[in-house]
């Protein structure tokens, strides 16, 4: 590049800080959206805690009201909860060696329950359905003898 002074004037820059400058009326425009964004994120955040909020005391309410009623059924039926936790703790019993003969036949027929979609469906109409069950009922006793083991 040439050093001659008619070049240099065309390449002119402005640096002054003029606060009444056109990028200066942008900057104000700019940040006054920035702000009113920022207070619709604050009032939609504000209402999601709220809501929130109704959520949790719902959801424990009902939690209360269900611990409730099962305490004053176990006060009403003291033997009966105590049958619950024995009954517990054996089907807990009956449901390791149920796992443990499952977990056999996988481990038995792991490339056969792999290469066809007969024998998998085969294992789980024989498995699935049993387990499932035996899982809710081991899930109820443990709830309806939770108290007893006190």
């Amino acid at each position: 590049m040439s050093t001659d002074p008619q070049h240099a004037s065309f390449f002119r820059m402005d640096v002054s800080a003029d606060p009444n400058g056109p990028d200066s009326e942008r900057e104000k425009d700019d940040s006054q959206v920035i702000v009113v964004l920022l207070r619709r994120m604050l009032r939609a955040q504000e209402q999601q805690n709220e809501l929130l909020e109704d959520l949790t005391t719902q959801l424990s309410a009902s939690q209360r009201q269900r611990a409730t009623e099962l305490g004053q059924w176990r006060e009403a039926n003291p033997h009966l909860a105590n049958g619950c936790k024995l009954a517990a703790e054996s089907l807990s019993r009956v449901q390791t060696q149920f796992l443990e003969s499952l977990t056999e036949d996988i481990l038995d027929n792991e490339d056969c329950l792999c290469d066809g979609d007969f024998l998998l469906n085969e294992f789980v109409d024989r498995y699935g359905p049993r387990l499932a069950h035996l899982n809710g009922v081991l899930q109820v006793l443990s709830q309806l003898s939770s108290q007893a083991r006190n």
